[in-house]
C-alpha cells in the first residue's frame, strides 16, 4: 500500500535563496513548498527565513510552529504524531518533518537519514509490514529537489512532525497581505 502527493520539491540551494542563507534554509523552504502545494499565497523562502525566526544552526520546532501560527491564525498548526502525519498525508496534505539527532539526544545513530533536516513528507508506503516515508529532500548544491524514501525504523528516535492543516475549508486562499 503506498499513498504519494503529487508535490513539487524546492531546492534549498536554487538562485532566489540567498548565499548566506542556503545551509540552513532547509526549514523555510519546506514550509515554503507546503504551502505553495495548499494553495496559500507564499512569501518567498527568503521572507520565511526572517519570519519563522530561523538561524545558522538551523528551525526549531517551536520556533516553527509559533512564528507559522503568527502568519496563519486560521490555520492549525502543531506538532504531531506519525499516526496524524500519515491521516493527513491520506487528507492531501504534506506535513513537515524533522531529522534531530542532535536535540533528540541520538548523536550516535548513523542509521538516520540525517543528522538534522527539515523536509516535507509528501507520502508513505507500507510493505511486508515495514513503513518507509516519501519525502522530497529540499535539494543540494548544483541539485534540483529529489523524492526519496526511507525506512521508518531507522528514523524513528530522531523524527517530529508538523501539521498544517486548515480549521475550517473555507481558510485555503489567504491573501498575501495576511502572510507578511
Amino acid at each position: 500500500m503506498r499513498y504519494q502527493l503529487p508535490l513539487q520539491g524546492k531546492s534549498q540551494y536554487g538562485s532566489s535563496i540567498l548565499p548566506n542563507y542556503r545551509n540552513s534554509a532547509c526549514g523555510p523552504t519546506t514550509v515554503h513548498v507546503i504551502l505553495q502545494y495548499l494553495g496559500i499565497a507564499t512569501p518567498t523562502v527568503n521572507d520565511l527565513y526572517e519570519a519563522l525566526g530561523c538561524t545558522k544552526i538551523g528551525l526549531f520546532r517551536w520556533r516553527l510552529i509559533h512564528n507559522l501560527r503568527k502568519l496563519l491564525p486560521t490555520w492549525d498548526i502543531r506538532a504531531c504524531s506519525l499516526k496524524v502525519a500519515m491521516q493527513e498525508i491520506d487528507a492531501g496534505r504534506p506535513v513537515a518533518i524533522r531529522f534531530d539527532r542532535y536535540f533528540s539526544l541520538q548523536w550516535r545513530d548513523k542509521k538516520s537519514a540525517y543528522a538534522y533536516h527539515w523536509v516535507p513528507l509528501i507520502g508513505y508506503e507500507i510493505h511486508n509490514g515495514t513503513l518507509s516515508l516519501i519525502f522530497h529532500d529540499n535539494g543540494g548544491r548544483n541539485r534540483d529537489s529529489e523524492i526519496r524514501i526511507t525506512d521508518y525504523k531507522d528514523n524513528e528516535k530522531v523524527l517530529s512532525f508538523v501539521k498544517i492543516a486548515p480549521k475550517q475549508e473555507n481558510t485555503k486562499n489567504v491573501p498575501a497581505s495576511q502572510l507578511m
